[in-house]
């Protein structure tokens, strides 16, 4: 066993990278594929490493070529490749052909699944610290459908070498937790982080699927990322499903309205309404390229307490129903919540709020911690 520190604290005991590699290997059922695209084959060194990887590997590439690539996987309608669509294509060719060359006859214990990561790590100007989306299908009973696990991650770290590392790790540990901890899927969750600290990689969005999984709800999982500390802000759309914020707000107008929604009140609606007419009002403003946003800060969630999740999925379905995205942020703050719809769009950005808000937005002992004071927010 070996012992994981998140900043300075000591957490728990939690098993090693090579044991989990090892007890997973010395599992007899327990076989797949690996396919690694952008930043080596590191998920799957760790179990050639620790011993005993002929029980559980199958296949091991990387289609670094683009052509070659396409050429496996086919070519995505944007030709894009850190998709995705991209991801779940690998996953879903990968364990199409485990089922087509191995013979159920011949194998009729076997848990196939398929891991796969589709990543861009740093770039050499180191501009962009890079991101990838990582990803599992497999099963747990031979007579079953497969299940999934999907999920987006940001590097912190600005060594190319280093993330790879962080990266190799993280497969391990969702590999792992697929197999040894699906019946728990909160403690799932915080295992992705098992030997990684928060300052190496963040999870910005996952979704579970698959008949083991059918009681999940992956809002409830997105609120688990941002109570965790593994990411500031989660979206979810109109239908339930988890959404990149990234991808979701590039390049786009963006309306936010922030409140604790308990309920959503006429008063709420109205605002919106406001908002709404006042900001395509402006020349520069696309209604159709404009996402409108409700926003609740987790410190609103935990306005009475400890968060009760009852009480958010009552919320979120209530706010869903009205047809817009829902974000969760741990931005208390106003001006952050701007800088991270920066990252993303340059395009105008408005915030609408009733009366006692902006009083309290010019109140300067919420800028006491800047340098610069309340003219630095």
């Amino acid at each position: 066993m070996s012992i994981t520190l998140k900043g300075d604290k000591e957490i728990e005991n939690i098993p090693s990278v090579k044991r989990k590699s090892l007890r997973i290997n010395l599992n007899d059922n327990i076989y797949g594929t690996f396919a690694e695209i952008g930043a080596g084959q590191e998920t799957v060194r760790n179990f050639f490493r620790s011993g005993g990887a002929s029980g559980t590997i199958a296949k091991a590439m990387s289609a670094y070529d683009k052509d070659f690539s396409d050429a496996i996987y086919g070519i995505e309608s944007d030709n894009r490749y850190v998709t995705e669509p991209r991801l779940k294509r690998m996953l879903t060719h990968e364990i199409e052909l485990i089922e087509d060359r191995l013979s159920r006859n011949k194998h009729p214990e076997k848990l196939f699944f398929s891991y796969a990561n589709t990543v861009a790590t740093i770039d050499f100007a180191k501009k962009f610290k890079g991101h990838g989306w990582v990803g599992i299908k497999f099963q747990l009973d031979p007579l079953e459908g497969y299940n999934e696990i999907i999920l987006h991650i940001r590097f912190k770290q600005t060594d190319a070498r280093l993330q790879q590392e962080t990266l190799g790790v993280l497969g391990v540990n969702l590999i792992y937790g697929a197999f040894y901890m699906n019946d728990r899927p909160k403690e799932l969750l915080k295992s992705f982080y098992d030997n990684l600290d928060t300052d190496q990689i963040e999870i910005d969005m996952i979704n579970f699927s698959g008949p083991r999984f059918m009681y999940v709800d992956n809002r409830l999982m997105s609120l688990q990322l941002v109570k965790n500390g593994m990411t500031d802000a989660v979206m979810f759309g109109a239908n339930g499903n988890n959404l990149l914020p990234a991808q979701v707000l590039y390049k786009k107008n963006i309306l936010a309205l922030r409140g604790s929604f308990r309920p959503v009140t006429k008063v709420n609606v109205d605002m919106l309404e406001k908002a709404q007419e006042m900001f395509y009002n402006e020349k520069t403003v696309d209604k159709d390229k404009t996402h409108v946003i409700f926003e609740i800060t987790l410190s609103n969630l935990r306005a009475h307490g400890d968060i009760n999740e009852r009480d958010f999925l009552d919320r979120a379905e209530l706010l869903c129903s009205l047809g817009h995205n829902v974000m969760i942020t741990n931005f208390q703050e106003y001006y952050k919540l701007v800088e991270y719809f920066s990252e993303f769009t340059k395009k105008r950005m408005a915030l609408a709020m009733g009366v006692y808000n902006l009083i309290q937005i010019f109140d300067e002992k919420y800028y006491r911690h800047l340098s610069g004071g309340i003219l630095e927010a």
